[in-house]
């Protein structure tokens, strides 16, 4: 007998990939359970089994940046309750992130991608139920996004909860109006600029140069840093929510349209989002 649950959550993260290199990402989760009925007559209870595994995935997974240390050209090291991680672009740019330990999930895995993760993920969700359930099984699936998007990680100092850390990020799409009409191009225009960015924050930028930039501060999980080619990084002059995101957008599109009505409705993951409008 299964038991499955579809959409029990979803995870909001980021992860190093092996040629695009920094990536913000959102998954749903899905879930199976594989064992015998109970007395009750279930495998285990719904209200049991989503707290239990979305707990799992808040602690280890969800607002992390997720690295995989087979991957090629990347060392990392914990010590003192930190974790810190460099990782070399194949043109010989280099990444390196400094955060305390929970905010990043190392995978024993040369690659991420929703198989391996799922793989690495189900032995230790299995721990969750050590009578109930005899097999588990369980799935990443991409938002469905007929229109454009893009990737961005970002780091919110200000959070009490997880978006404090600096490297975590989503996969988001992009609605723009002007006049009340459906942009398309408009929106393609700034998923393709948005690719695999990370957006900074003026007030994070501890030193920039022409090929690189690096942030740091400290929040109420400890301090933070990252430091990443400036090809890949969009600096804005307030914090990166995703309110002041859509606020910034609209501001930069109404440029283009100053006699125009501009609506911008700016995601983050799946789902929720802000809307800012000029």
């Amino acid at each position: 007998m299964k038991l499955f649950v579809d959409n029990l959550t979803n995870v909001d993260f980021s992860y190093l990939h092996p040629q695009r290199g920094l990536m913000g990402e959102s998954w749903l989760v899905q879930l199976e359970l594989d064992g015998s009925l109970n007395d009750q007559g279930m495998i285990c209870d719904f209200g049991i089994v989503k707290k239990k595994v979305k707990q799992w995935f808040d602690l280890w997974v969800d607002h992390a940046l997720v690295v995989p240390t087979g991957m090629p050209r990347l060392s990392h090291s914990t010590q003192d309750g930190y974790t810190e991680v460099e990782w070399l672009y194949a043109d010989g740019e280099s990444f390196y992130c400094r955060s305390p330990e929970p905010a990043i999930c190392l995978v024993g895995m040369p690659e991420i991608t929703e198989k391996t993760l799922a793989e690495w993920c189900r032995d230790k969700l299995l721990e969750l139920f050590p009578n109930e359930v005899k097999g588990l099984k369980i799935s990443f699936v991409p938002e469905k996004i007929d229109g454009a998007f893009y990737h961005y990680s970002h780091g919110l100092q200000k959070h009490d909860g997880n978006c404090q850390r600096i490297a975590h990020g989503h996969r988001s799409k992009i609605e723009i109006y002007i006049n009340d009409q459906r942009e398309i191009n408009l929106e393609k225009e700034w998923a393709e600029r948005f690719t695999d960015i990370y957006i900074g924050s003026e007030s994070h930028l501890i030193e920039q140069c022409e090929s690189r930039h690096h942030y740091a501060y400290t929040a109420p999980q400890g301090d933070f840093a990252i430091s990443l080619p400036t090809s890949v990084c969009y600096l804005i002059d307030t914090d990166s929510t995703v309110e002041l995101i859509a606020d910034h957008l609209a501001k930069q599109i109404k440029q283009s349209y100053p006699n125009d009505k501009v609506l911008v409705r700016a995601y983050e993951g799946v789902g929720k989002g802000a809307i800012a409008e000029y």
